[in-house]
């Protein structure tokens, strides 16, 4: 006996995303509130919520360790001072931004600084190929401090 499978019907969030949410949206708008996708709706809504997260966090990561290898990378300092401070205020700026659009992150800055921290430890060590007790463990400013647009870490 041969069992047939019926194809299971996509729906228009497989089909077109772009065409499902530009309906979702109108849906929404018109109060049509039972023709949403709303397993779908809630899908999506949740992965933005990661999303913001995981951008703040490699933000985070990405200016730390620019801040570390502008106080730590004494060999390279010289040639590359403008380009890291040029990049520390670009993620600074970007992370004044997300926080300013959803200010309710500002906590979780806080509960993920000392990981981020020790991340960027790695990373400006694998990037510089300096030993990674060259860059101190503990963090080399409060938050405040590198969030701080005028705040620049002092050389060794």
């Amino acid at each position: 006996m041969v069992v047939q499978i019926e194809p299971t019907a996509e729906t228009l969030y497989d089909q077109d995303y772009y065409l499902w949410l530009r309906t979702t949206i109108n849906q929404l708008r018109a109060g049509q509130f039972s023709a949403v996708d709303l397993d779908n709706l809630l899908e999506e809504l949740e992965t933005m919520g990661r999303r913001e997260k995981r951008a703040i966090e490699s933000l985070l990561i990405k200016l730390l360790e620019h801040l570390l290898k502008l106080k730590c990378w004494d060999e390279e300092r010289e040639r590359n001072q403008g380009h890291w401070k040029g990049e520390i205020r670009t993620f600074r700026r970007e992370i004044k931004k997300a926080l300013k659009d959803s200010p309710s992150l500002k906590p979780y800055i806080l509960e993920i600084f000392d990981e981020c921290y020790q991340d960027a430890r790695t990373e400006a060590s694998d990037r510089s190929q300096l030993g990674i007790d060259i860059f101190p463990l503990i963090p080399i400013g409060s938050l405040e401090q590198i969030l701080d647009e005028n705040w620049f870490p002092v050389d060794r």
